[in-house]
């Protein structure tokens, strides 16, 4: 009787512990009871249900990363190598919505499908080499733009695409690299015309300068000035204490010292 007992306790238990569901925090519950879905998110908490007639699905809410590699299409018809990652979450609210009308593998049946083709439709528009320079942020906010297109209404929320890595065609990094190195020397000649442009100026402002000191005293030179500076400096040297013979006309006189 013991046994029997035992026994029956032992199944009550395995029923009960088969019959709760633990809904983690960052997840939702989605019940499905004969098949039908319960419209009702189930929060996080243990959650009990019977076994033989539903189960609960967990649905992930936080950010996912979901990777992919393929090979992108470029204007010029070249195929681009592309890690790249997607963040996206589903809504909570629409959690139900999802499990019911896609299923639980709504990343193989959706996201990627729809991310490769907006993916290709945006990167045919650029050249290969703007997928590896300044162009790659705006590339990642097209494809990000057009994915929430899709997606957006059906409960899923596209918060970045990012190109991790980019593995261009062979000959094209060294047909880069030359460009980058032309356009380097070419700002360079630049930088070294420039300096000369601005010495070129100087010395003209400074020649300009200099013409126009010599033009104004050369027109300030009259006869009676020079004369007048002549008395000044026969004036001066008069006052001198050493001996002096001075020989001129008053224009242009000749000092000697004896």
């Amino acid at each position: 009787m013991k046994a029997y007992h035992l026994f029956i306790f032992s199944l009550f238990l395995a029923f009960s512990l088969s019959s709760c569901k633990t809904i983690r925090q960052g997840t939702v519950g989605v019940k499905r009871t004969l098949g039908k879905i319960d419209n009702k998110n189930l929060q996080a908490g243990a959650r009990l249900y019977n076994p033989f007639v539903s189960r609960i699905i967990t649905v992930p809410v936080r950010t996912q990363n979901l990777e992919v590699n393929l090979d992108l299409p470029s204007k010029e018809g070249l195929n681009v190598k592309a890690e790249i990652s997607i963040l996206y979450h589903v809504e909570q609210s629409k959690a139900t919505s999802i499990i019911g009308n896609i299923g639980q593998d709504y990343e193989s049946i959706v996201i990627l499908p729809v991310f490769r083709a907006a993916a290709a439709d945006v990167t045919a528009q650029f050249m290969a080499k703007d997928m590896h320079t300044g162009n790659r942020l705006g590339i990642e906010n097209e494809i990000k733009d057009k994915m929430m297109k899709l997606l957006g209404d059906r409960g899923f929320m596209i918060e970045a695409v990012l190109m991790k890595s980019i593995q261009l065609p062979p000959g094209l990094y060294q047909a880069i690299e030359e460009k980058l190195q032309a356009e380097q020397e070419a700002q360079r000649m630049e930088f070294v015309l420039q300096k000369e442009r601005q010495e070129a100026n100087r010395r003209k402002i400074e020649a300009e300068g200099i013409s126009d000191a010599n033009r104004i005293i050369s027109e300030g030179l009259t006869p009676e000035i020079i004369q007048y500076k002549t008395i000044e400096a026969y004036r001066e040297l008069s006052s001198s204490p050493n001996a002096k013979l001075i020989i001129g006309s008053g224009n242009q006189p000749i000092i000697m010292n004896p």
